[in-house]
């Protein structure tokens, strides 16, 4: 009967060890990510941010994320989200892939509010798309049929 307690509390202690090795709450994780970050999101606004088309309509608009990892986001209230790659290129363009399609965008003008791109579309024309940072919260309206 000793052998068999003194097993459950050896088996308790290494499970107490590993346990205290993990952070309390996700609160933690999320401080332990933030401080191992190279700096980069926060020298570059146009990461990790929701990006709104600023249409004239007054309609929402599609919402673009550039994530740091490469992965952009694109989204919109009427249509189904994707996700495509994406690089920045240099300082003032980026581009990123559409159904096999790459598209290339320079950054006429961005900081922490607003980002305005120039992509450049085949045949040679040039369209300017402009965006707001996301208000959050937002919810995306009903659409009426």
């Amino acid at each position: 009967m000793d052998t068999k307690a003194a097993i459950f509390a050896l088996l308790s202690v290494w499970g107490v060890g590993t346990c205290m090795a993990l952070p309390a709450s996700a609160q933690d994780i999320e401080t332990e990510t933030e401080a191992g970050d190279d700096g980069e999101t926060s020298k570059n606004p146009l990461l990790n941010r929701v990006w709104v088309r600023a249409d004239e309509t007054g309609l929402p608009g599609p919402m673009h994320i550039f994530l740091q990892d490469g992965t952009l986001v694109s989204d919109s209230c009427w249509e189904t989200y994707r996700l495509s790659e994406w690089q920045q290129v240099s300082t003032s363009r980026i581009s990123w892939d559409e159904d096999g399609m790459k598209i290339d965008a320079d950054i006429a003008s961005l900081n922490e509010g607003e980002l305005v791109l120039r992509l450049h579309r085949i045949g040679g024309s040039v369209e300017e798309q402009r965006f707001t940072a996301a208000n959050v919260p937002y919810v995306c309206p009903d659409i009426e049929t």
